[in-house]
């Protein structure tokens, strides 16, 4: 039961990816781990919070089943690579850490945790979470995936430095007590058997325990184990593996150099039974462990002691043997998780490949050489459509074998081929099937029903817990292997050839049958005057009729009503502008994109994450915007924005009427620079961008012939330039999470708060998830404090808005979270960044 709700679903490498393919050395290493018995579960808060070096040593040093429960997406965090935040990034990260996982053989999981930013305590957290629910999907996980031992990131306690750390050592405290109680979340046991692991251990370090060195060398509740040792079937230090696992985190920039020698680790006893001198001290890990395990155990030893790195296929007679040894044994977990361990083994020995991909035969064009056009959407169908499948099977050994038959999740479709695979002669063969009308949508099951910014609503247990989505359809493959029965899968996916790269996968979506994108995620209306919005709608499938409309707020119109439109081809697109008409009074909403086919309704729009380090993400959210109708003037058109960890600031400011142009090295010289109304710094910029290093003084002798220069924040880590402000401030990690916290004006009559537009405490309503990060907590008495927030019951922070005159201009350094604020359409924020950017102007026409 365990496996076929959650363990079948996890795979060591994402399914969106290049199929994973053994050397000798790998199939070496995974025949020694059949005959390990082992689990291990480490647990944290967030993506990059897993210690690679202890993961990387359980899995592929002690050969444990290993997996990272990690509470959460990362949804929360800053994005150093690109524009997605929230939603999307919490996508991007999901991916990295399968990434990570790939590269040091484990498993990942999550809870329906939302990351929703920075909280400071650990009460706040588990309310803000539903202790409860999170709780119980650690449970989930714990009696899903049976580990022997817990290990967790963080004490839960103020030493783990954010509520979300801390709440994930007080979880797992609490569930390594409730895994095994059947009278806890007893609603589980449908699934699931209670399960209790031998021991909970914290991965301390002297970040928690300043003297654990010392400490390690005469308490006996505290192991000291060193982790940094050398494979070399891998060729590589766990270290090693650590720092590539570390820099698949890309978008927290995280990338990591090797390091090499011995790396001592330090592990805390916390609960259940202690061990003296091993992680698994107590846990038998051989076969003997279940039942009957000793013919399987055995067979399996001799296949290992008997391979042949130059012949890896003499040894698969043995291990079909002790397949069908595996099949005999009582149903459960460990039969489960070494059935599919073997059989990726058998592949491996046999060179055997097995793929199912959608769209146009690949064979001609490998063949002809060279590019290829990959046609109009072949990677997606709308339910209902009919799909090419093409089967690719080749043995690759001398090892008799049979393809049987193949089957197809999703899909009333299967075949049944009987057919004979030679040795080394690939086979590609056709056909067709139609996927059912009613089939949902592809796209990451945890973003499926709406959510209230702290848990997802995810109600299928099947799904809780998961990396992510399963794949859309599934092909299973019946074999015959030296006359002996077994079953492969692998997920049905798109393969095109690219002129550079080379073999290219993505994996195979199913879309709506039409989906519409809007250019704007936030359209500001700084007037009584209409706005164009221009609806691009695209076709799902071909041959589609039908009529598209806005959905609007209460006091909100378009002109026209409604278009009709016909695409006859899938793929196609065309596009529709409405005119869209405010209403006189401050009003936001939002605006959906509707479109009517055939009596349906369909309001999904298309968006995709590509990097070079994940697979492509498809997701299909509403297709709208929001709206936002405020009362705002500004002063100043042309302002000048040096990009820094990426962000949306820019597009905010072109919606109410700022130009924008985008400033590199070779723009910062005075002549252009005067022709500036101002120049704001991206988030993170004096982290990431280099040549801030060299052209910061030319940015401040623009301030200081007159120039305003509006400094968003930036981590006191890393800068590649420390001194890039005209007066002293020190950079501090202060930050007020709670996006409702009262703010004080410090300086009323400040013209930042005035013109031109009056700043009130209405402007700092609807705020969403922070008022703001990394605060300076010292400064130059040039500097003039603008406000005073700070979190319930804590001290108030003054550094959120510093303004200073220098020369003739103005020098603005602020940690306000205008970069969440503004794509959210919020109009406080709007008005309150018009007023920084408009200081020291006297008129719209004027300028400086």
């Amino acid at each position: 039961m365990f496996a076929v709700i959650f363990m079948g679903g996890i795979h060591t490498t994402t399914w969106a990816q290049t199929p994973q393919k053994l050397s000798a050395s790998d199939i070496q290493l995974a025949l020694k781990k059949l005959n390990v018995l082992g689990s291990a579960l480490y647990l944290a808060a967030h993506p990059d919070d897993e210690n690679q070096v202890v993961i990387g040593y359980l899995s592929q040093e002690r050969l444990m089943n290993t997996g990272y429960l990690a509470l959460t997406r990362g949804d929360g965090g800053q994005n150093l690579i690109g524009p997605e935040i929230r939603d999307l990034l919490g996508v991007l990260r999901t991916q990295e850490l399968i990434q990570a996982r790939s590269v040091d053989g484990s498993y990942q999981f999550f809870t329906r945790a939302i990351d929703f930013g920075y909280s400071k305590s650990i009460e706040e957290t588990l309310e803000l979470w539903n202790k409860d629910k999170i709780l119980s999907d650690v449970v989930w996980v714990i009696r899903n995936f049976r580990p022997d031992i817990i290990i967790t990131r963080f004490p839960p306690d103020d030493r783990a430095g954010h509520g979300h750390h801390a709440a994930s050592g007080s979880l797992a405290a609490e569930a390594f007590d409730l895994a095994g109680d059947p009278q806890s979340f007893p609603e589980q046991l449908k699934y699931v058997e209670p399960w209790q692991p031998k021991r909970l251990l914290l991965n301390d370090t002297e970040w928690f325990t300043e003297k654990i060195v010392e400490e390690s060398k005469t308490n006996d509740s505290l192991l000291a184990i060193d982790l940094g040792i050398y494979q070399p079937l891998l060729g590589k230090s766990v270290t090693e593996i650590a720092a590539e696992s570390r820099s698949k985190h890309q978008s927290q920039g995280f990338g990591a150099t090797g390091s090499r020698g011995s790396d001592i680790e330090y592990f805390r006893h916390v609960k259940g039974e202690m061990a003296q001198e091993d992680l698994f001290e107590g846990v038998n890990t051989s076969w003997s462990r279940i039942k009957g395990g000793a013919k399987p155990g055995k067979l399996l030893q001799t296949a290992y002691e008997h391979f042949d790195p130059e012949n890896p296929s003499a040894i698969v007679p043995t291990l079909m043997q002790a397949s069908e040894a595996l099949s005999e044994l009582q149903d459960g977990y460990w039969k489960e998780v070494k059935r599919k361990e073997l059989n990726q083994v058998i592949k491996a020995c046999m060179g055997l490949y097995l793929e199912t991909r959608v769209g146009t035969n690949l064979l001609t064009r490998r063949r002809g050489g060279g590019g290829s056009n990959p046609g109009i959407a072949e990677y997606a169908a709308a339910p209902g459509d009919t799909l090419q499948l093409n089967i690719e099977a080749i043995n690759r050994s001398s090892i008799p074998a049979v393809l049987q038959s193949v089957i197809f999740t999703n899909i009333n479709r299967d075949t049944v081929t009987r057919l004979t695979l030679e040795n080394n002669t690939d086979t590609i063969f056709s056909m067709q099937a139609v996927l059912p009308k009613d089939m949902d949508y592809s796209g990451p099951y945890w973003l499926k029903e709406p959510n209230d910014g702290f848990t997802f609503q995810v109600d299928h247990p099947w799904l809780i817990g998961r990396d992510e989505t399963p794949a859309s359809v599934e092909a299973r493959y019946a074999m015959q292997i030296d006359g002996k029965a077994i079953e492969f899968s692998s997920p049905v996916i798109y393969k095109r050839n690219d002129p550079k790269e080379g073999e290219v996968y993505r994996p195979f979506v199913v879309t709506p049958p039409v989906y519409m994108n809007l250019p704007e995620k936030v359209m500001v209306f700084a007037s009584n005057a209409p706005k164009s919005l221009t609806v691009l709608v695209r076709a799902g499938k071909s041959n589609i009729k039908g009529e598209l409309r806005l959905q609007l707020p209460e006091g909100w119109r378009s002109e026209p009503a409604s278009f009709p439109f016909a695409i006859a081809v899938k793929g196609g697109e065309t596009d529709f502008t409405f005119q869209v008409y405010p209403p006189v009074e401050q009003s936001t909403g939002n605006v959906t994109a509707v479109a009517t086919l055939q009596g349906q309704t369909y309001d999904k729009s298309i968006v995709t994450i590509e990097y070079e380090h994940i697979p492509t993400q498809t997701l299909f959210p509403p297709a709208e915007a929001h709206l936002v109708k405020l009362d705002i003037e500004k002063k100043g058109n042309l302002i000048g924005y040096i990009m820094g960890a990426g962000d949306e600031v820019p597009e905010a400011l072109v919606e109410i009427g700022y130009e924008v142009v985008t400033l590199q090295s070779h723009d910062i010289y005075e002549s252009y620079l005067d022709n500036l109304d101002a120049v704001i710094v991206g988030v993170r910029a004096y982290n990431t961008v280099d040549w801030l290093r060299y052209k910061n003084n030319k940015l401040l002798e623009y301030v200081e012939r007159g120039g305003t220069l509006i400094v968003q924040y930036n981590n006191n880590y890393n800068l590649v330039n420390e001194h890039f402000m005209p007066y002293s401030l020190e950079l501090s990690r202060d930050r007020v999470t709670d996006e409702t916290a009262k703010v004080q004006f410090l300086q009323p009559s400040h013209p930042v708060l005035n013109a031109p537009n009056k700043i009130t405490e209405k402007d700092f309503e609807g705020w969403v998830q922070e008022r703001g990060l990394y605060f300076p907590n010292k400064w130059d008495e040039q500097y003039e404090a603008i406000l005073s927030i700070n979190d319930p019951g804590e001290e108030a922070q003054k550094g959120s808005l510093l303004v200073a005159q220098y020369g003739k201009g103005y020098y603005i350094y602020t940690g306000l979270s205008f970069f969440r604020e503004l794509p959210a359409g919020v109009p406080g924020a709007y008005r309150l960044l018009t007023n920084l950017i408009s200081v020291g102007k006297e008129d719209p026409e004027q300028g400086k």
